[in-house]
């Protein structure tokens, strides 16, 4: 089972590292520009480390892999919503923005994105810091769970900072999704944020399910429920944003230039 996980988080990894390849590739071009690419990128890498995050789950539990495998999960989650609604907000606003001045224009362009991004990823780490500080997660020894084992397991420490770690990434998530569907009737040429709601849904719908199930399962399969929800959430991520983006620049490259793409930017 550990072997098969690895083989598949592997897998999507280097799927991102060739999908982060051709838009370097391809930086120049209309639809790479078109989406801002310094998130885009962003996003890549966030969502790169997030499909080796389920590596630190596999194998024999240790006081540092317990102390990093959920906190590094939740930073790197965080950073990957941020940046989906920083990118989602901006070409909202520079769409809806009734004839912005030169200075609107300027602080859109420079900062919304970069504060959106910055502020999203502190609230986890805050929240984080807390739960390290002051009830962190510790190998221990399960006796209760099969009679005749005893099963070497990782001890979340606190339920509380657990699931409110959980229920921040959601609130990004959520926000990004409400946005994006509100942004959806955006001109067809330009509009990622068809995409970004498909993609934020079926985030929301994998980690709803993942409660009860994490909840409702005991031992090594509680490990398999978590990095299940993180590998098929960070794939549904990879593919509904970046895929068709890909297809049209490798399989459709006459629809990747200035006349078919509507730029949010001046």
């Amino acid at each position: 089972m550990g072997l098969s996980l690895v083989i598949i988080n592997l897998f999507f990894c280097s799927v991102t590292v060739v999908v982060l390849g051709i838009f370097i590739k391809h930086k120049d071009t209309s639809i790479v520009k078109a989406n801002n690419q310094n998130l885009s990128y962003i996003l890549l890498l966030s969502l790169f480390f997030s499909f080796l995050c389920p590596l630190l789950f596999i194998g024999r539990p240790t006081r540092m892999s317990c102390l990093l495998r959920q906190v590094t999960f939740r930073i790197i989650f965080s950073l990957a919503d941020s940046s989906i609604l920083a990118k989602t907000v901006t070409v909202v606003l520079a769409f809806h923005t009734i004839q912005p001045g030169r200075t609107m224009r300027q602080w859109l362009g420079r900062h919304l994105s970069t504060s959106l991004l910055i502020t999203g990823t502190i609230g986890e780490v805050v929240i984080c810091v807390f739960w390290l500080s002051f009830y962190p997660p510790f190998p221990d020894y399960n006796t209760e769970i099969e009679v005749g084992k005893i099963i070497l397991q990782c001890d979340e420490g606190s339920a509380i900072a657990f699931y409110l770690s959980i229920g921040y990434i959601g609130f990004l998530a959520m926000l990004s999704f409400i946005v994006a569907f509100l942004a959806r009737k955006l001109p067809d040429t330009f509009n990622e944020a068809q995409y970004i709601t498909f993609s934020m849904l079926v985030f929301c719908s994998v980690w709803i399910s993942f409660i009860p199930a994490y909840l409702s399962t005991k031992g090594k399969y509680m490990v398999t429920v978590e990095i299940f929800a993180i590998s098929s959430s960070s794939a549904g991520l990879l593919g509904y944003i970046f895929i068709p983006k890909c297809y049209i620049i490798l399989m459709r490259p006459e629809l990747n230039t200035k006349p078919n793409l509507i730029f949010a930017r001046e």
